[in-house]
């Protein structure tokens, strides 16, 4: 995406740094702190500070322009999460609704280990060897 857009990032960057210098220099570490907290929610796999896709440049805004308003990290977090849902956080809080979320690796280990151990006790018996004596019998059967 930086190759179609690189007007409106570099626009959008230069907006957040003005707003960021503005702060002292620990709102700056906040900054960066929180918008490496928050996913993108175009990218999934990435935060919105390693993202350039323009929703993130407004999530970046969004969270410089918190700081700006003097809002606590936690505030800003529940702002974005009223918006957004918990998804947009790399860390959701551990509810109802979020718990498979956290327990699902866990649940499937548990099933693989399950599934690993019954095949485990599934050893096929060797066929007995047959009984000579049997044998015997029945050829001289099969010969009258």
């Amino acid at each position: 995406m930086s190759r179609m857009w690189p007007g409106v990032m570099l626009g959008g960057l230069m907006l957040t740094c003005a707003a960021v210098a503005e702060t002292p220099a620990v709102e700056a570490d906040r900054y960066q702190r929180l918008i490496h907290e928050l996913r993108c929610l175009v990218c999934q796999n990435q935060s919105i500070a390693e993202s350039n896709a323009p929703l993130a440049q407004d999530l970046r805004e969004q969270v410089a322009t918190q700081l700006a308003a003097g809002r606590s990290d936690d505030q800003i977090r529940d702002y974005l999460t009223d918006r957004y849902g918990d998804f947009v956080l790399y860390r959701p809080p551990f509810r109802w609704r979020t718990a498979l979320l956290w327990l699902g690796p866990f649940l499937l280990v548990l099933v693989g280990l399950a599934v690993v151990w019954r095949q485990g006790r599934r050893v096929v018996a060797a066929p007995a060897p047959p009984d000579a004596d049997a044998l015997k019998r029945l050829l001289e059967e099969h010969r009258r």
